[in-house]
């Protein structure tokens, strides 16, 4: 950043990078594709009730995996109302991916992840990502529990098998404290649905066995692909990140991925971090693009595009669990 080309002000730049994506019209909404996704994902939930005898439990399991990672995914782009301009169409069109299917609250969604992550990434006194276990993955941060410290690489590693129950239950937490009772009825509509069929049609085992590797394979999935976004990546203090333009806050805190197409499709668009923080209402199908673009332009005027291979991703931040 220090090298970048000083005769344009942050803000006079990341406008002519919005425009040029703009023009390129990547920012326009994609009702249609949107929706064939969904319909797209709650056909399959048919597919595997209608066919639920014929499964391995194992097998099952894997396969209603993939259908919940891909509602985590549509009930992400929905609510950054990538898909719909209205709000409020685009909280109830969530429900059905993220009340019902994933059993998570839309609107502690919104407060947690679009308004106090994205405007303050990397920040420890706003985003409760960068705090969670009392901050013992935080650079500088000393929290009250030693013991997190102490076995923070087994902690880190090992909390990667439980991420979506902690999920659940900050959803639930959150709803009724806020009084969500719409939400709270829909998210508890998921166990008779989801589960309630799930047990009814085949016997305890086979339920059981297909419920276990769903929670465990859906948290490693979202955990392995949520950990690279910020992680071991530059973090600010409130009063430092009020000094940064929004265009090097986010690119300073973000990490983008490397990998095409493939690995777009893994992470849900969730490997274009930089783009996604830079642009949040853009669609995760353009998102690609909009990289391709960004990269481009960070090279036009010497500034630093932090990109690496996932598995280069990963081995950073192990490695930087030891400064925490």
């Amino acid at each position: 950043m220090k090298n970048m080309n000083k005769s344009k002000e942050y803000k006079e730049i990341f406008d002519e990078l919005k425009e040029t994506v703009t023009k390129a019209g990547l920012l326009k909404r994609v009702p249609i594709r949107g929706s064939v996704e969904m319909i797209a994902v709650l056909v399959s939930f048919v597919f595997v009730y209608v066919t639920i005898t014929h499964w391995n439990p194992i097998l099952l399991g894997l396969f209603m995996t993939l259908l919940f990672t891909r509602a985590v995914f549509v009930s992400h782009d929905i609510l950054h109302l990538q898909y719909f301009k209205s709000k409020k169409l685009s909280l109830l069109l969530s429900y059905p991916f993220s009340a019902i299917t994933i059993t998570n609250s839309s609107s502690w969604w919104i407060f947690k992840h679009n308004i106090n992550h994205h405007n303050n990434c990397n920040v420890p006194e706003k985003d409760e990502d960068i705090l969670a276990m009392d901050g013992a993955f935080t650079p500088n941060h000393k929290g009250n529990n030693s013991t997190l410290r102490f076995f923070k690489y087994l902690v880190f590693w090992g909390a990667m098998f439980f991420m979506y129950p902690a999920f659940i239950v900050q959803s639930y937490n959150y709803a009724i404290k806020k009084r969500k009772f719409l939400e709270l009825t829909l998210m508890l509509l998921h166990w008779p649905i989801v589960w309630g069929f799930v047990f009814y049609s085949l016997s305890l085992e086979s339920a059981l066995i297909t419920f276990v590797t769903l929670y465990l394979s859906l948290s490693l999935w979202l955990s392995f692909g949520f950990i690279t976004n910020h992680l071991a990546c530059e973090v600010f203090n409130e009063k430092q990140m009020k000094e940064l333009s929004w265009l090097e806050f986010q690119m300073r805190t973000s990490r983008s991925l490397k990998g095409g197409f493939i690995i777009h499709w893994f992470y849900g668009g969730l490997n274009t971090q930089i783009e996604h923080h830079l642009f949040p209402h853009a669609p995760r199908f353009n998102l690609l693009e909009v990289q391709r673009m960004t990269k481009e332009f960070a090279k036009k005027y010497n500034m630093k595009y932090f990109e690496t291979t996932p598995i280069e991703a990963y081995i950073q931040i192990n490695k930087a669990l030891s400064k925490y």
